[in-house]
C-alpha cells in the first residue's frame, strides 16, 4: 500500500510536468497523510486542471461518511469490479502529484523499519489516482481520491509487497481521458514501475508521526548493529538536495 508520500518540488515544475492551467502556490510537504487535503490533476471539458481534494475515497453512494473506512489505496486488480471503485476507474481517473513515497519493511517481531522510495532521476512522479464526489443530504459537498496500487518490482519486493501505481509522462492522457480511452484500456497502465526507476533507503521512524513534517524526514537512517534491518537490501545512499526549510504547516495548502 501507499500510506505517506512526499511532494517537495516547486509548484512551477509541477505545472510544467502536468501541463494544467492554475497557478497555485504551495510549500513542500515531506510527511502527507491520509485525511489531509491533496493535489490531483484531472481533465475537465478536455483540460488538465489541479483541484485540491481529500486524501480517502468516499463513494457517492455512502450514506454516513462516519461510519465508513478510509478508502486511501484500490488494488488494481480488482478495481473495475469493486462497488467502491468501478464508477471512479470509468469515469473519474485522475493523476496524483509525488516526489516519493514511505513504505515499511517488517523485521519479524520488531518495530518496522521505513524506507523512503523516489526516482533515480530526482524527479516528480504521478501516481494513479481514483477521485469521487460525494454530495450529502443537506448539500454538502466533498471532493476525495485515492491512489491505485499494484504488485512491487523488484526495487521494492525487499521492503513491501505492493508499491503505487506510477504513470510515465508519455501515458498521462492515456490515464486521463475518461471520455475516449474505457477503463480496460486504461488498466493496462497498471503495472509494477521499471525496476531502474526507483531508489530506496532506510529513513529514521520520526515519520511515523503526522505531525512531524520536514526536510530531516528525507535524511538517511543509519542503524546500529543491534537495531540494523533485518531483510537485505539494496540501499542506495540519497543525493543531497537543496535545503529546504519547515513552514511548520500541518495542512499542505
Amino acid at each position: 500500500m501507499c500510506g505517506r508520500y512526499t511532494l517537495t518540488s516547486a509548484p512551477d515544475v509541477l505545472r510544467a510536468l502536468f501541463d494544467y492551467e492554475e497557478h497555485p502556490d504551495f510549500p513542500a510537504r515531506f510527511n502527507i497523510a491520509p485525511t489531509q487535503p491533496i493535489p490531483i490533476v484531472r481533465l475537465v471539458d478536455g483540460q488538465r486542471r489541479f483541484a485540491l481534494v481529500r486524501w480517502g475515497l468516499l463513494p457517492s453512494w455512502v450514506k454516513d461518511p462516519n461510519a465508513f473506512s478510509v478508502l486511501v489505496n484500490a488494488r488494481g486488480e480488482s478495481v473495475r469490479e469493486k462497488p467502491a471503485f468501478r464508477a471512479a476507474m470509468k469515469y473519474r481517473r485522475c493523476l496524483i502529484p509525488a516526489d516519493g513515497f514511505y513504505e515499511w519493511q517488517a523485521r519479524g517481531s520488531g518495530p518496522k523499519q521505513p524506507f523512503y522510495v523516489r526516482a533515480q532521476s530526482g524527479k516528480p512522479l504521478a501516481f494513479a489516482g481514483l477521485w469521487e464526489n460525494w454530495m450529502g443530504p443537506n448539500g454538502e459537498e466533498v471532493e476525495t481520491a485515492l491512489i491505485v496500487t499494484t504488485k512491487a518490482n523488484q526495487t521494492l519486493g525487499p521492503i513491501h509487497d505492493r508499491m503505487p501505481v506510477i504513470v510515465p509522462p508519455e501515458a498521462f492522457d492515456l490515464w486521463l481521458d475518461t471520455m475516449h480511452v474505457d477503463d480496460e484500456t486504461a488498466s493496462v497502465l497498471i503495472a509494477a514501475a521499471p525496476d531502474d526507476l526507483l531508489e530506496t533507503y532506510p529513513v529514521s521512524a520520526a515519520v511515523n508521526r503526522t505531525a512531524n513534517d520536514n526536510p530531516k524526514l528525507l535524511d538517511l537512517f543509519k542503524p546500529t548493529e543491534a537495531s540494523a534491518v533485518a531483510k537485505p537490501v539494496r540501499v542506495r545512499t540519497p543525493r543531497a538536495k537543496p535545503a529546504q526549510e519547515d513552514d511548520g504547516q500541518g495542512m499542505l495548502f
